[in-house]
Order: structure tokens, then C-alpha cells, then sequence
């Protein structure tokens, strides 16, 4: 088996993925990457659900790439849009031609004599063994299973005589015209599905357990596209961008600092669009404070529409068993459905399932803490990319790319071959990686590393912080400790019959 070598191995073709190619190009022009992607295109996310209405759940000028303007009117995009726009972005600055598709990175392993990583990965078009080194390794994977999602265990599936999916296997097949539908969940899934179906079912109920805060935006914002017609759309996309990053900071604090407030705005809104007769106390009043839990979005909305048409019906209620025409419910009333969708949540995995090794030994990661929300404890050479809970994914993502081009660019300027983030004063409080109460994350965040309390291993979900000490704090500090290669040691890969491949930067 061959052995390529590349300065830097971006992991993920996605949003994450596409803008470190930019990052890296633009900020590292003399080092060497590459992209490797374990699906057959670029997108992740928005290549891979093709459920009815999937669309973004913040607006574009913020989950848009900080170097590419969102110039279409549409603020909160579909995704086919949203897909539009990312592999337009590879293809404009060249960087789908460093992708290598049918790549799934599978185990990684760091040697310190080497200074360098080793990665193996399994083609799923040929099932052939590859291997990589680099010297950095980026993963932009995000942290969700694509494999499947979560679906609980729920009695009697096996007697329904319709068909049951989750939205994450959505498949063209899928036929739901005239039909009776039922969605289970009351997420943000959940809220995008229920109004687009309704355009064609016959029939469709939102079936939840609990319900989720929902706010209404317009999909355009009319201050942009009003601005557009005297202002360059660069100028116009920052202007906005940061209207919308200062609106989104001002009204997590409000929440979170005033939640009995925030709930009444939230509600009040809810029953101006349903009308005084609508029990919103039962369904649209959840039993937690708003952004304990993400909040759902709707554009222009298109959920509220729906109900009032009559073409929706929410059920506040639990599930007793599946029957065949059906789903009876543990207060006896049942629901009949001939397609019952499960928009239930996902399931999370760090890292996309990537097995870790330093020196030997597997890491941990559920002992480890991270460290500015981008590198972890005692593992060197490697950076995720992970997004907001309160924000747009792409917010943190730039910055995440442009701390990583900065780093490289300061330890090839000082002859360093390695950084390692050092764990702190082991008597630092540990807490959970994602302060969020949402299912998806208590069901999977004991696996998931942690974050102390002070900075610079806490996250604080605050974009103009991280604005400061991501993008432009000091590269060194206590935590972070860097050393060169050890004496003896050359940069460049060998294949399996001694040649060597391309000589390493940096």
C-alpha cells in the first residue's frame, strides 16, 4: 500500500470542509492539502438530506462563508440553494480539484518521533485500503451520524401497514400525496417538514411529545435586498451579516437572562399568528426556558399558515403502540396515518467514528478537554471545526480555519513541527462539552469531551468573544506548548518501495 503525504488533511467536503480549502489557499499558499470526502460529492449535510423543504434554520448572511457573499434574496434558503452555493464556492476558487471522494477516514495515528499523522482510510467505490500522512490533521466531519438517525422504540411497528421513515433516509420514492401523514418530533426537522408536506398530503399531524419554541422570521430580509440596488453586494452581505450577528447575541442574552420574558414575546407571537381560540398553552408552551434548547425557526410562517388552513393538526401527547391504520396514543385517542414519518432527532459522533492513537495509545476523548472549542487535550497536530448551538455553523467555522492558518503559519515561521494543547490545573471544574438540554445531546454527550471553566478551555457560544480570542488572541499561551521535530527525523513520506513522494512544508 502506497503512502501519499500532504502538509495538511482536511477531512469533510462539506460547509466546514470548503472553507478550509479556502482558508488553507489563502491563508497557507505554500502548503500542500487535501480533502478527503467519504461520499461520492461535495455538500455533507445539504448533499445528503433530500427531505421534503429541508432549508437552512438561521439565515444566509450568516451561514454563509465569510469571503463568499449570499447575494440571492432568499435569506432563509432551501437546501438545494444552500447546496448551490457551496459547490459553487469549490468550483470558483478551485478547490474541488484537492477532493477526494469515496474516502471514509477510518483510524488516525499520531507519532511524535515523526511529528506527523498517519491515516488510513477505505475507498467505498473500490473497498481498497489507502494511507495518508500529514502534518496537521483538520476535521471538518462535523458531529452527527450520517449513518442514521434516532428513531425510539416504539410498540407495535410491525403491524403498520404503512410505511414508516425517518428523515434522514428520505428517499425519491417516497410518495405522500393525498396521503394521511403523520410526523413524530417537534424540532426543527420536524417544523420544516409538517408545512412543506401539507402543500400535497391529504392530511398532516405533528405528533410531539413536547413542544419546542418557534419563532417566525420573514425568508427575505428586505433591509438587504433594499440596499442591494445602491450598495456592492460585498458591502451590503458584511452590513448585514454582522445586523444579524448583533440581533442573534442580543437576543440569546435576553433569553437566557430574562427567560419569563423571553417566553412571553415567544408566545405572544405564537398567538398572533394562531388566533385566541388556538391552545398554545399545550402546544407551543414547552416546559424549559428558551435556548436551553435550540429554537426552531419558520419562515414567513408557513407553520402557523398551515394550521390555521386546517391542512396541519399538532397532538400533544404520548405514543402507546403503532397499530395497523395507525398510532394509538396513551390518552386513547388514535391517529391514522398512511405514512408516518420520524423526525426524531439525530444521533452524534465525534469525529465521524475516527479511531485516535498517540503514540500507541487510543485516545479518550470523553477525558479530554478541549481546547478553544478547536484542538484537544494532549492529542498534537489536530483541529476540529464545530459550530455555534446559538449561531450560525459557518460563524465559527471561519474562525476556526483562520485560527488553524494562523497557527500553521506560526510554527513554520518558529521551525516547529508539533502543538499540543496541555491540560490545566487538574482541580479545574470539568463540564459538558454542549450546555444544551435538547435529547440528540444528553443521549451522546458522556462521550464527548469536555470543557473546564475559564478560558481558554471553555466555550462560550459567543461569536464576538471568539471574534477576539480565536481570530485575533495571541498564538501562545500556557496551554499550548510546541516543539520541533526531533533530531534525525526527515519530513518526507516513503512509499512501500522506499520512493519518496512529495517533500512536506513546514
Amino acid at each position: 500500500m502506497s503512502t501519499e503525504h500532504f502538509d495538511v488533511l482536511v477531512v469533510g467536503a462539506g460547509i466546514s470542509g470548503i472553507a478550509a480549502g479556502y482558508h488553507l489557499q489563502a491563508h497557507c499558499p505554500g502548503r500542500t492539502y487535501a480533502i478527503l470526502e467519504r461520499r461520492g460529492a461535495i455538500g455533507g449535510t445539504w448533499d445528503l438530506f433530500r427531505y421534503p423543504g429541508i432549508r437552512s434554520d438561521s439565515d444566509m448572511y450568516t451561514l454563509g462563508y465569510s469571503f463568499r457573499p449570499w447575494t440571492e434574496p432568499q435569506a432563509i434558503a432551501d437546501g438545494a440553494a444552500i447546496l448551490r452555493y457551496v459547490n459553487e464556492t469549490a468550483r470558483e476558487f478551485g478547490i474541488e480539484r484537492n477532493i477526494r471522494f469515496d474516502h471514509h477516514v477510518q483510524r488516525a495515528a499520531w507519532s511524535t518521533a515523526d511529528a506527523r499523522w498517519t491515516v488510513e482510510a477505505e475507498r467505498t467505490d473500490t473497498n481498497e485500503r489507502c494511507r495518508f500522512t500529514c502534518n496537521f490533521l483538520f476535521m471538518c466531519s462535523g458531529y452527527y451520524n450520517y449513518d442514521t438517525g434516532y428513531t425510539p422504540e416504539f410498540a407495535g411497528t410491525g403491524k403498520f401497514q404503512g410505511r414508516i421513515v425517518h428523515p434522514q433516509q428520505w428517499t425519491a420514492d417516497i410518495q405522500y400525496a393525498a396521503k394521511r401523514v403523520i410526523v413524530i418530533g417537534s424540532g426543527a426537522t420536524a417544523v420544516t417538514l409538517v408545512p412543506e408536506m401539507a402543500k400535497k398530503a391529504a392530511h398532516v399531524t405533528m405528533l410531539q411529545r413536547s413542544p419546542s419554541y418557534i419563532l417566525s422570521l420573514p425568508s427575505k430580509d428586505s433591509l438587504a435586498n433594499a440596499l442591494r440596488r445602491f450598495l456592492p453586494k460585498a458591502v451590503v452581505y458584511r452590513l448585514i451579516r454582522w445586523k444579524n450577528v448583533l440581533i442573534g447575541a442580543y437576543f440569546f442574552w435576553f433569553c437566557r437572562h430574562s427567560p419569563e420574558r423571553a417566553k412571553a414575546f415567544l408566545l405572544r407571537h405564537v398567538r398572533a399568528a394562531l388566533g385566541p381560540d388556538y391552545d398554545v398553552e399545550q402546544h407551543f408552551t414547552p416546559h424549559y426556558n428558551p435556548w436551553q434548547q435550540r429554537l426552531c425557526l419558520v419562515p414567513d410562517s408557513d407553520l402557523f399558515k398551515a394550521i390555521k388552513a386546517g391542512r396541519v393538526s399538532v397532538v400533544t401527547d404520548h405514543i402507546e403502540t403503532f397499530s395497523e391504520r395507525g398510532i394509538r396514543l396513551r390518552s386513547g385517542r388514535t391517529l391514522e396515518a398512511d405514512l408516518v414519518v420520524t423526525a426524531t432527532g439525530l444521533n452524534l459522533q465525534l469525529l465521524g467514528g475516527l479511531e485516535v492513537t498517540v503514540d500507541g495509545e487510543p485516545v479518550e476523548f470523553s477525558k479530554a478537554l478541549t481546547y478553544k472549542s478547536i484542538m484537544f487535550s494532549n492529542v498534537p497536530n489536530l483541529a476540529l471545526t464545530i459550530g455555534y448551538t446559538n449561531a450560525s455553523w459557518t460563524l465559527k467555522c471561519d474562525l476556526t480555519c483562520e485560527y488553524v492558518c494562523r497557527l500553521l503559519n506560526y510554527m513554520e515561521a518558529n521551525g516547529y513541527a508539533q502543538c499540543c494543547p496541555r491540560p490545566p490545573d487538574p482541580d479545574m471544574e470539568r463540564e459538558p462539552f454542549i450546555d444544551f438540554t435538547s435529547g440528540y445531546i444528553r443521549r451522546a454527550i458522556d462521550a464527548f469531551p469536555k470543557q473546564g471553566s475559564k478560558l481558554p478551555w471553555r466555550a462560550y457560544q459567543n461569536y464576538l468573544l471568539d471574534t477576539w480570542t480565536v481570530a485575533y488572541g495571541s498564538l501562545t499561551d500556557d496551554a499550548l506548548e510546541f516543539a520541533r521535530r526531533p533530531a534525525g527525523r526527515h519530513q518526507a513520506a516513503t512509499t512501500d518501495d522506499g520512493a519518496l513522494p512529495e517533500q512536506a512544508a513546514g
